[in-house]
């Protein structure tokens, strides 16, 4: 059921490049036989909430590839182009750009990422307006690495927009919450169990190669699967587990 809202902009910024040293051009590599990209793309749009989806990536010529591919391919879907190093402010100026008014923070690496969960996010940032920010990857993780969602407001935005200096915190959007919880009134949704050793993301090419057995088991028979249609599976093939089980996770005390 879509919570009733006085109205705000809900806008979702996917961040994407090609300039991935582990897996460069990860996001246009095909999965289905769709680029990756897109597939995130799809899955933002069954969200119920987002009114806007705003792909951000970077000023760099090779970046060009990702504008083109996007640009005409929805409605709902607008580009911004930013800094490269500087997220932060890539997605402070695409928010201030479009007037966002709560922006859903995703990554275009995450093509197993599930609307209902960014639904969930959106719906518990909604029912307490004293909030700064909600995360599935704050408090206590439980979701798979890949379903990772959050929501902060234009006015927090703007205030780490504002006063965070050091590297860390403006390569990684929302990290400096994250570092300094004790800062802001924060939230986090949990899932009914403990899901957070699935790794479901795309870093490297096992990663890679396992979203696209995912992709070629679930997709043909329910092309809007969800995460828990996932997790079905690999309880009827636990050897799904040992494909990308190697792959480390950058960045993941945060």
């Amino acid at each position: 059921m879509t919570p009733q809202r006085t109205y705000r902009k809900i806008g979702c910024i996917i961040q994407a490049r090609t300039g991935s040293t582990r897996l460069p051009n990860k996001v246009l590599l095909p999965i289905y036989g769709k680029p990756m990209i897109l597939r995130v793309i799809d899955r933002t749009l069954e969200s119920k909430l987002v009114d806007e989806i705003i792909v951000a990536t970077t000023t760099n010529p090779n970046d060009t590839k990702i504008v083109e591919l996007v640009q005409s391919y929805n409605p709902k879907v607008k580009v911004f182009r930013g800094s490269e190093e500087d997220v932060l402010d890539r997605y402070y100026q695409a928010a201030k750009e479009l007037n966002i008014d709560i922006l859903v923070r995703v990554t275009g690496d995450c093509p197993l990422l599930d609307p209902d969960v960014i639904d969930s996010v959106i719906t518990k940032y909604l029912a307490d307006p004293s909030l700064d920010f909600v995360s599935t990857v704050i408090g206590k993780h439980t979701y798979p690495r890949g379903v990772d969602i959050e929501a902060i407001s234009f006015s927090v935005l703007k205030q780490l927009w504002e006063t965070t200096t050091e590297t860390v915190d403006r390569e990684h959007v929302t990290i400096h919450i994250k570092r300094f919880p004790e800062n802001f009134v924060w939230a986090s949704v949990e899932s009914d169990k403990d899901y957070s050793s699935f790794r479901w993301t795309v870093d490297e090419q096992a990663d890679y190669e396992l979203v696209n057995i995912l992709y070629q088991r679930l997709f043909p028979q329910n092309p809007h699967f969800r995460m828990k249609d996932v997790v079905n599976l690999y309880k009827e093939d636990p050897a799904l587990r040992t494909i990308n089980q190697h792959v480390e996770q950058k960045n993941s005390k945060y």
